[in-house]
């Protein structure tokens, strides 16, 4: 199961529930503009310090949204390495087991968006040579 197979799992359940607590999930959807918004730190910083606190509490659905996010937000694999070994620090061996989850999602993630980038510059290249 990939982390992408994650979300894929959860967004069905989170729809099932937002349909019974709208109320709920939109302060909950604004509290999250409000602390992920940049400002003194920046987003990917915020991002990684969320896939930390998700290691510490062995949250998959945490670790892959929140790797994600810092992927899209700029965030480098080494920046997701430190801020998983303070994580590890913090948490001690179980956080080994989801700092390894979370680096991999990491990973699987910028992997993406590496492959996403690679297509769109091979498209422009497309479209600028029959031009």
């Amino acid at each position: 199961m990939t982390h992408h197979d994650v979300l894929g799992d959860l967004n069905p359940q989170h729809r099932a529930l937002r349909t019974k607590i709208p109320d709920v999930y939109a302060g909950f959807g604004q509290l999250s503009k409000a602390a992920f918004r940049p400002g003194a730190l920046d987003t990917k910083y915020k991002e990684l310090m969320a896939v930390a606190v998700g290691v510490v509490h062995g949250c998959d659905g945490c670790i892959a949204s929140h790797a994600r996010a810092a992927v899209k937000a700029g965030a480098t694999r080494e920046e997701a390495a430190e801020a998983i070994g303070v994580s590890i620090l913090m948490m001690g061996g179980p956080a080994t087991i989801h700092g390894a989850r979370a680096y991999d999602a990491f990973c699987e993630f910028a992997d993406a968006e590496d492959e996403a980038s690679v297509g769109v510059s091979a498209g422009a290249a497309t479209t600028t040579a029959s031009a």
